[in-house]
C-alpha cells in the first residue's frame, strides 16, 4: 500500500458519514435549511440542467442563503450528491414482502427504471457512496431471494445481475434520448429518417443480415417499455433456470 493509499484509508476510517451526522440531535433549531430542502433543491437543478450545474454556490443561490450555509450539513459536493441520490431513491416504492421472488424482483427493476428515467443524471453518479434509501432497495431485493437455498455470495450475485441489466438498459435508453436532443430530432422516427442514408449503405454491404432483419421486421422499435420488460423477463427466466425453481 502506498503512502497516499494509507492516508486515504486512514481518513476514510476516521471520517463520520453524513448520515451519522444527520441523525445526531441538532444543537439549535434549523428553520432556514434542512437536509431535505437542500436535496430537493439540488435535485431540481440537476433534473433541469444536468449534474454539472449543481455546485455549492449555485445551490446557495437557489436556497437564498449564504454560500457557506449548506456546509453545516455537507462537507462538499460528494456528500451533497449522497443527499440527492437518497432523495431520489425515496421515490421508489418497495415491493410487498408477501410477493414471490420473481414478482418482487420484477417490481424492483421496473421501479428503478422509472426513477432513473425521471432523474437521468443519477446514472452518472457512479462515485456516490451507498445511501440509506439505496440500501433499502437492495435489502428488499436480497430479501426476495431469501429462503431459496442461496448462500450470501450467490444471493448478491443474482441481485447484481438484475441491477446490471436495469442500469445497462436504462443507460442505453437515456443515451438514445440524449442523441436525439443533440441532433435536433424529436422522436425515433425522425432519427431513422436522419440516419436513413447511412443505414441504407451499411445494410447493402450484406455484413449485417440479422440487423437488417430487425430493421425490416421488428414491430416494437419505438416501444422502450416493451423492450425493457422483454429483456427483464429473459434475465428472470435465466435466474429461475439457474435456481431450478
Amino acid at each position: 500500500m502506498t503512502a497516499r493509499e494509507r492516508q486515504a484509508a486512514s481518513e476514510g476510517k476516521d471520517r463520520v458519514s453524513v448520515w451519522e451526522r444527520l441523525e445526531r440531535p441538532a444543537p439549535t433549531p434549523r428553520t432556514v435549511l434542512a437536509p431535505l430542502r437542500i436535496a430537493k433543491t439540488a435535485v431540481a437543478i440537476a433534473d433541469a440542467e444536468g449534474l454539472d450545474a449543481v455546485t455549492m454556490r449555485r445551490l446557495a443561490t437557489e436556497l437564498g442563503v449564504a454560500p457557506m450555509a449548506a456546509y453545516r450539513y455537507v462537507t462538499g459536493k460528494d456528500e451533497l450528491l449522497e443527499l440527492m441520490v437518497d432523495f431520489v431513491y425515496a421515490e421508489l416504492e418497495l415491493p410487498d414482502s408477501k410477493d414471490d421472488w420473481r414478482t418482487s424482483l420484477r417490481s424492483v427493476a421496473l421501479r428503478i427504471r422509472e426513477v432513473l428515467l425521471r432523474h437521468s443524471w443519477v446514472t452518472r453518479a457512479t462515485w456516490c457512496a451507498p445511501t440509506p434509501n439505496q440500501l433499502a432497495v437492495t435489502e428488499a431485493g436480497l430479501a426476495a431471494l431469501d429462503g431459496l437455498g442461496l448462500d450470501a455470495d450467490d444471493t448478491m450475485a443474482v441481485y447484481n445481475t438484475l441491477i446490471s441489466y436495469v442500469h445497462g438498459a436504462v443507460d442505453s435508453e437515456i443515451g438514445l434520448t440524449q442523441m436525439l436532443r443533440v441532433r435536433g430530432w424529436s422522436n425515433r422516427e425522425e432519427a431513422r429518417a436522419g440516419l436513413a442514408s447511412q443505414m441504407a449503405w451499411l445494410m447493402t454491404t450484406g455484413r449485417y443480415p440479422m440487423y437488417a432483419r430487425y430493421i425490416t421486421e421488428a414491430q416494437r422499435k419505438d416501444d422502450p417499455q416493451w423492450q425493457f420488460e422483454a429483456g427483464l423477463d429473459a434475465v428472470l427466466d435465466g435466474i429461475a433456470a439457474r435456481l431450478a425453481i
